[in-house]
């Protein structure tokens, strides 16, 4: 899985117009993890950023779905590899994500960031700890979000789904996998409460094996007075893919209008 992995996570991110420079991050009890920030030539000053949480591969993993919002609407990116398991289960992961999260936000200034306009993203296998680093900000009184974008994320380590979606969650929890021994931080379907998180939007094809535990998370979020939109993609057609970043885009640039300042007079 891993060679499959390296061998397509090595997207060409050229066709992207970007300036990219390379960080070290601070993970979990200090850890040191890679991280990478994209920006648009013409950034200046300090605005929305997104922390992306990639797919299990490498912190390129997925980016092209990313890099788009960056140029459509000056959003800086910054992605940052965390440790995967088996090697390092549970709750490795979410911590490395919460530690790179919370570092992003403490030096949003250099990075050309401002951290009250910070947007986690999580794709896959990365879309799980960035629901759980979401519930994790809110518990610990971490960065304030300004909302979480979800595409395919794994919440659920009871779906009966075969497959390397079985045997992922095998890797992060072990023997606790579908027990009642798992935290809603590593599993964030198990969560009894979604108050009080970000704005979110979920994106998800409806042939995936994680289709009803994504949209259902999105639902829960609704019916516990949050936001949340999903959006459901019909197939892996261009123009599904077309309609997908269309709409993760237009929710995007809802969310950073509603909070751009207002130039003084």
């Amino acid at each position: 899985m891993r060679a499959s992995y390296d061998a397509t996570a090595g997207e060409d991110l050229s066709v992207f117009d970007v300036v990219r420079r390379d960080i070290g991050v601070d993970g979990h009890r200090g850890a040191a993890l890679a991280g990478t920030v994209f920006g648009r030539p013409d950034h200046t000053g300090t605005g929305p950023g997104v922390f992306v949480l990639h797919d299990g591969g490498n912190r390129f993993t997925g980016l092209s779905l990313i890099l788009p919002l960056l140029a459509a609407h000056d959003v800086v990116v910054v992605t940052v590899d965390r440790r995967l398991p088996p090697e390092h289960p549970d709750p490795y992961p979410v911590e490395d994500a919460y530690a790179a999260l919370t570092w992003t936000a403490r030096n949003g200034g250099d990075l050309g960031i401002d951290p009250g306009r910070l947007v986690l993203a999580g794709i896959g296998a990365g879309g799980g700890p960035a629901a759980g680093t979401a519930l994790l900000a809110r518990d610990r009184g971490g960065p304030a979000l300004l909302g979480q974008l979800l595409i395919d994320p794994m919440l659920d380590d009871r779906d009966r789904a075969g497959g390397h979606h079985r045997h992922a969650w095998s890797a992060l929890l072990g023997a606790r996998a579908g027990t009642s021994d798992v935290s809603p931080y590593a599993a964030p379907a198990r969560a009894w409460d979604l108050s009080g998180l970000p704005p979110a939007f979920v994106d998800v094809d409806a042939d995936d094996v994680v289709h009803d535990e994504a949209t259902g998370y999105a639902s829960r979020i609704r019916a516990e007075g949050g936001a949340a939109e999903s959006h459901v993609r019909p197939g892996g057609t261009p123009a599904a893919d077309r309609a997908a970043a269309e709409a993760r885009s237009a929710w995007l640039g809802r969310l950073v209008a509603a909070t751009t300042p207002v130039a003084a007079a």
